[in-house]
């Protein structure tokens, strides 16, 4: 999408969501979220970008749109004839997929929102969910009960396991969504929120859950990654990490041996790690 194509839709976006809460759009408000919807699920448009530091950002004028195409839907009924209908926006419908798109969908129940992008080579096995905003790249998998937030951003050939949670970020319009980069492993009943990156190749065992205000500690490099008010937690490239716990340290708590559950990275991925023995050996 050229320059000049983007910055007229960032302003028509803008000047939409200058109208105050209550007060009725322009009939051409559905046209616009029409046409942002469209950009997204092509891949055109992406909720969030990285820039040359490698930081990832929001881009808060199409979390806007987003936001516009809930405000300007009515509630109307869906699906076919004869199943379980649905009610919900008539802007933001189920996506109808073709062969020609090039993703592969297994039958039972799986539903991918419409302006949510998934690049040829995506595998989703049932049920799974990907909303609105979410970016998916090619050859990744989105196993059984797995869900793609809104706006989350998903690499290439990654694997997400059964029952992985990525969380949607749309509010606020400037907060950075979840980014799962390239070729990183998921591992089922795993959670991932509040804007967190997991970097390349990062390995994410079994039950590992993430946020904002989740220290995870690292054994091999002998530190603790946080997030802070304003930037995300970060998981570094080729991180395995694992559940672990730390102590309570004083108080009641630490008289009666609580722990608290943390994220522990305890090694880092090489070409000659064996993942699935080297994470079996650590949780053993």
């Amino acid at each position: 999408m050229g320059g000049d194509a983007v910055a007229s839709l960032a302003a028509q976006v803008a000047e939409l969501a200058a109208y105050p809460p209550g007060a009725s759009l322009p009939p051409d408000a559905e046209i616009v979220v029409a046409q942002l919807i469209d950009k997204l699920e092509h891949g055109d448009l992406r909720a969030a970008e990285q820039d040359h530091a490698g930081r990832w950002q929001a881009v808060p004028w199409v979390k806007q749109g987003i936001l516009l195409a809930f405000r300007v839907g009515r509630i109307v009924r869906m699906g076919e004839e004869g199943l379980i209908p649905f009610f919900d926006k008539h802007t933001v419908p189920v996506r109808r997929f073709t062969l020609g798109d090039g993703v592969r969908i297994v039958p039972g129940g799986s539903s991918v929102r419409m302006g949510a992008y998934l690049a040829p080579g995506v595998v989703c096995m049932p049920p799974m969910f990907v909303n609105i905003g979410a970016w998916v790249g090619p050859g990744t998998m989105i196993d059984s009960h797995a869900l793609v937030g809104s706006c989350a951003q998903i690499g290439a050939r990654v694997h997400l396991s059964a029952a992985a949670q990525i969380g949607g970020v749309l509010e606020p319009i400037n907060a950075s969504p979840v980014v799962i980069e390239d070729e990183v492993v998921v591992g089922g009943n795993c959670g991932v929120y509040e804007g967190t990156v997991v970097r390349r190749q990062a390995v994410l065992g079994a039950g590992v859950v993430l946020t904002r205000g989740t220290p995870v500690y690292d054994l091999v490099k002998e530190t603790v990654y946080r997030g802070t008010a304003d930037t995300p937690l970060e998981v570094p490239a080729g991180a395995v990490v694992v559940p672990g716990s730390r102590r309570v340290m004083n108080g009641w708590g630490a008289d009666q041996g609580v722990a608290i559950q943390t994220p522990v990275i305890v090694k880092y991925r090489d070409g000659k790690t064996d993942l699935a023995t080297a994470l079996e050996g650590w949780l053993r």
